[in-house]
């Protein structure tokens, strides 16, 4: 999927969707995001205006990937200005080559919609997902890795409520990176508690009492 999003028409799709990856942003985060909400000094990211108040404003660190798609994207418009959109709303079509694609961009407005150019590299790719999916994915993989359930529902944006119906959702996800973490107390320290030893001494009990 990524292969078929690098290789559209549409030049801004392909860092959309490794920025949505890699800061698990909503679609209308993205579309409407600035670059005075970008520091890349700073490596950080402000939200704009979300779908919930605790989305809103939240402060989200940027990856060093993030940082590197974010360099290249602005590097492409130079005489950018902090009020226009990092995504600008664009034209695009074949040049008098017929095989280059120009652009015809305006910073001032942001970008109407990704769809066509979505779809259509999800017909290339052969795969069925929606845009959302993107911060689903994002998410998935931040607690597969072990990251608090609490420090994920910040980055998500997540209000109390939706925070309590995610963490159902998600929540055998995070069973692996649990496992992981009480097995770690087997070397921390305590080898010598004799709790095996105990527990095979209790074997021959236990079977008397069952009888």
């Amino acid at each position: 999927m990524l292969e078929a999003c690098r290789a559209s028409r549409s030049r801004s799709l392909y860092p959309a969707v490794l920025i949505a990856l890699n800061t698990c942003m909503r679609y209308s985060e993205l579309r409407l995001l600035r670059w005075s909400q970008v520091d890349l000094k700073t490596c950080t990211l402000t939200v704009g205006r979300s779908k919930t108040a605790s989305g809103t404003g939240r402060l989200l660190p940027l990856n060093d990937r993030a940082v590197a798609i974010l360099g290249f994207w602005a590097s492409l418009f130079p005489e950018r200005e902090l009020s226009h959109f990092v995504f600008p709303a664009e034209r695009y079509g074949a040049s008098g080559d017929g095989a280059t694609v120009g652009y015809d961009s305006d910073p001032s407005k942001p970008i109407g919609r990704w769809k066509e150019a979505w779809e259509s590299a999800k017909t290339r790719a052969a795969v069925s997902c929606r845009f959302h999916d993107l911060r689903h994915t994002g998410c998935t993989r931040m607690l597969e890795a072990g990251v608090p359930f609490s420090v994920v529902a910040t980055i998500m944006g997540w209000s109390a409520s939706t925070t309590v119906r995610m963490s159902k959702r998600y929540g055998h996800i995070g069973q692996s990176s649990q496992r992981q973490a009480v097995n770690a107390l087997n070397v921390a320290g305590f080898q010598d508690d004799g709790a095996q030893n105990w527990a095979q001494s209790q074997k021959p009990r236990m079977r008397q009492l069952a009888n």
